[in-house]
């Protein structure tokens, strides 16, 4: 079986200058994904003064804010949907989401939130596949370094309690791991490959040989996804296991810097 996936930091819906609504223009950008599962992150469940400001009266169609949550907005009769409300404030809340074609068999939320001044989940959704179930995985790590390392310790204990015998796992979102210090323990404790390492892999047999010679080790590292409109930090990732990478890419460009301030990743994946 093959899927798509994709995973997209959205800011909340809201541009990054002058918060100006982008929820109509992120639905499209989110279709042409053509992702069979969406990974989204900072999803606006309610947002009162937007809805206010930029609800049915709204001249331009462009900012208007839907009535629905967002996840719901972006789903629209096509897709499943689940979402993991984190943050939670007076006149609104935030949180993970998760797109699905497939049907979602079972959905969590796992409060990972660290200390007082941040809000921070894990989603997971059980896919109803025609190979069987697919674990997914929606991830927003903290800020501080300190945080990630033990909310990364509860996704690992997660995981190992809810898909255990090996089965297909997709781990993805944003790590906020610029200094890509969480990827290993990943890949030892659960078994994930991170799917540019696997490209990486792939990319160059000279350029292994050289290493060889050498006696160095192959760097691997996440693709550059922040900020959007010249992307530097590593910060958005996607895990496997169980699966076969064959394409992956970061979109970016214009259009996408208009969005939010994460570039967006896809993959295609194909089940071992």
């Amino acid at each position: 079986m093959k899927i798509r996936v994709a995973t997209y930091n959205i800011h909340k819906g809201v541009s990054s200058f002058r918060s100006t609504p982008r929820v109509v223009a992120l639905k499209k950008a989110i279709g042409m994904f053509d992702a069979d599962v969406v990974f989204l992150q900072e999803v606006q469940g309610r947002h009162d003064r937007y809805q206010a400001r930029y609800g049915e009266k709204v001249r331009s169609p462009h900012h208007h804010w839907p009535e629905k949550a967002q996840h719901e907005f972006f789903a629209g009769e096509s897709l499943h949907s689940a979402y993991g409300m984190n943050a939670v404030y007076d006149h609104g809340h935030h949180g993970n989401a998760l797109l699905s074609c497939y049907p979602i068999a079972n959905e969590h939320n796992h409060d990972v939130s660290d200390h007082a001044y941040e809000q921070r989940g894990i989603l997971h959704c059980a896919l109803d596949t025609p190979v069987g179930k697919v674990h997914c995985y929606v991830v927003h790590l903290g800020l501080f370094e300190g945080s990630r390392r033990r909310q990364t310790d509860a996704l690992i204990s997660a995981v190992n309690d809810s898909a255990p015998n090996g089965e297909p796992v997709i781990i993805a979102g944003d790590f906020n791991d610029w200094r890509n210090t969480l990827s290993d323990c990943l890949r030892l404790k659960l078994g994930v490959v991170e799917v540019f390492d696997e490209l990486e892999k792939r990319s160059s047999k000279i350029g292994e040989l050289v290493r060889n010679v050498a006696g160095r080790e192959r760097r691997l590292v996440p693709a550059r996804t922040f900020p959007a409109a010249m992307p530097w930090f590593r910060l958005d990732r996607i895990y496997v296991r169980g699966f076969k990478v064959e394409q992956a890419e970061v979109l970016h460009g214009p259009q996408w810097a208009k969005l939010s301030d994460h570039a967006p990743i896809v993959a295609n994946l194909q089940l071992s």
